[in-house]
């Protein structure tokens, strides 16, 4: 059987593991709240009004992506293309094609911005291997003008956070909705983390600062991982009501 992600793909081992996941999400919420493309994630309201319920949503289809079969793979990807063309129709507007690529590149950042936190530096191989997974995903959904390889992403992607990102009053509402449904503590874990992961461009748009209180705190983290404690930190970070959805934030890659 042909898989869209080879078994011994870097993507799987990232995707596979539910602190890495966690921090993708941190990234990218800091990102969306400063995307110009933001006002897109407010029209339906699901983002504001469930911002824990998106994410995992957004891990379901990424991981039905990444460990599924080429077929279902594909199927996957045509349900993100139709989602967007019915909020489309819906707006009667069309997202614009650099906003698709921005998503698209934020995948690509955080996977190896939260692998080599967590893990190790990647290798060039592995960074063109997961430049080409998600390459592979926006030629599926029709994306144009997409960068042909790794180092002709790192330029794009630079061009797209100096072009593409600002703060607004999106922003702050965005990141209300995620002091809400987090809560104080879990809130303020929310952009520790975000330091760790978020370009400086990003940080300083928020004014997150540079100094994150999680650094000294990573290599007990590490430690706990190794005595499989890792997953009631998890549960610290994540709200009670998510407790099942968070165990399964690790998976087993097949």
């Amino acid at each position: 059987m042909e898989f869209f992600v080879d078994k011994g793909s870097i993507v799987r081992k990232i995707w596979g593991k539910g602190d890495t996941v966690l921090f993708i999400f941190a990234g990218a919420s800091a990102e969306f709240a400063l995307n110009k493309a933001v006002d897109w994630l407010y029209f339906t309201g699901r983002l504001p009004a469930d911002p824990l319920g998106r994410l995992f949503s957004t891990v379901s289809y990424a991981r039905q992506i990444v460990f599924s079969n080429t077929g279902n793979a594909h199927t996957a990807i045509g349900k993100i293309t139709s989602i967007h063309t019915v909020v489309e129709n819906s707006r009667q507007s069309k997202i614009p094609d650099w906003a698709y690529r921005d998503v698209l590149f934020m995948l690509i950042h955080y996977s190896q911005a939260s692998f080599e936190l967590l893990e190790r530096k990647m290798t060039n191989e592995e960074k063109e291997d997961l430049f080409d997974v998600f390459y592979r995903m926006g030629t599926r959904m029709g994306l144009k003008d997409l960068p042909a390889d790794y180092e002709q992403w790192t330029t794009m992607r630079d061009e797209h956070l100096q072009n593409d990102l600002a703060k607004s009053h999106y922003t702050t509402d965005l990141y209300k909705q995620y002091r809400k449904h987090l809560g104080l503590i879990r809130f303020f874990l929310l952009k520790e983390s975000q330091k760790l992961v978020v370009p400086p461009l990003a940080c300083r748009l928020l004014g997150l600062g540079k100094f994150s209180w999680l650094t000294p705190i990573l290599f007990i983290y590490k430690i706990s991982r190794i005595v499989k404690l890792d997953w009631f930190l998890k549960s610290i970070v994540l709200p009670a009501a998510y407790k099942k959805q968070i165990r399964e934030l690790d998976i087993v890659p097949v």
